[in-house]
């Protein structure tokens, strides 16, 4: 066994680009799934600063306010996963980082949030916007912790259906009288 004097963040540092961040405490459900309260993402291609851009990217395109980071860089690994195995996706992505840089006189990560909104919107339908947005809709949307951010439960199927999960627990509307459809329960 190797006796190694090193440090976590020494160890961070020496093995690649590494995109860091913290769980607020805020989101309850959102931290008793994560594995802890801080998080990082090593990026095998892109570097810190594209990564950054791109989990910014992330949040105008498909802003929630309360959505952790964490969750934001998830699409980021997939972005750099993306890059890693084409260089015309790396390339893309670092073409459109850097052009989020000039429209934005030097820095976007660093520009307001308005800024930031109104030089992305420039950006719209373009293929740099359109490679962020169609693999966020799939990383964003398709992981636990979106899903208990937002409150799915999951699959139905896996749980009986939803005649036995909910089909009818709408509050937001008055109940219907008992003769507009027969008891969901009848037939057992």
């Amino acid at each position: 066994m190797l006796d190694l004097d090193l440090t976590r963040r020494e160890f961070l540092q020496t093995s690649g680009t590494v995109l860091m961040g913290t769980i607020a405490t805020s989101s309850g459900i959102l931290s008793m799934l994560a594995p802890s309260q801080t998080w990082a993402l090593e990026l095998t291609k892109l570097d810190k600063s594209t990564g950054h851009a791109l989990l910014l990217a992330t949040r105008q395109i498909l802003p929630h306010d309360t959505l952790d980071d964490a969750v934001y860089a998830l699409v980021v690994k997939d972005l750099d996963s993306a890059a890693a195995s084409d260089d015309a996706v790396a390339k893309l992505l670092t073409d459109g980082v850097a052009q989020l840089n000039a429209d934005a006189g030097g820095d976007w990560s660093g520009a307001s949030s308005d800024k930031q909104a109104a030089v992305i919107e420039k950006m719209a339908g373009n293929d740099f916007f359109e490679k962020i947005r169609g693999t966020a809709i799939v990383s964003l949307y398709n992981n636990e912790m979106a899903w208990a951010h937002f409150g799915y439960e999951g699959d139905a199927w896996k749980h009986g259906g939803y005649l036995k999960r909910g089909f009818d627990d709408l509050n937001w509307l008055p109940d219907p009288p008992a003769d507009a459809s027969p008891s969901a329960y009848a037939a057992e």
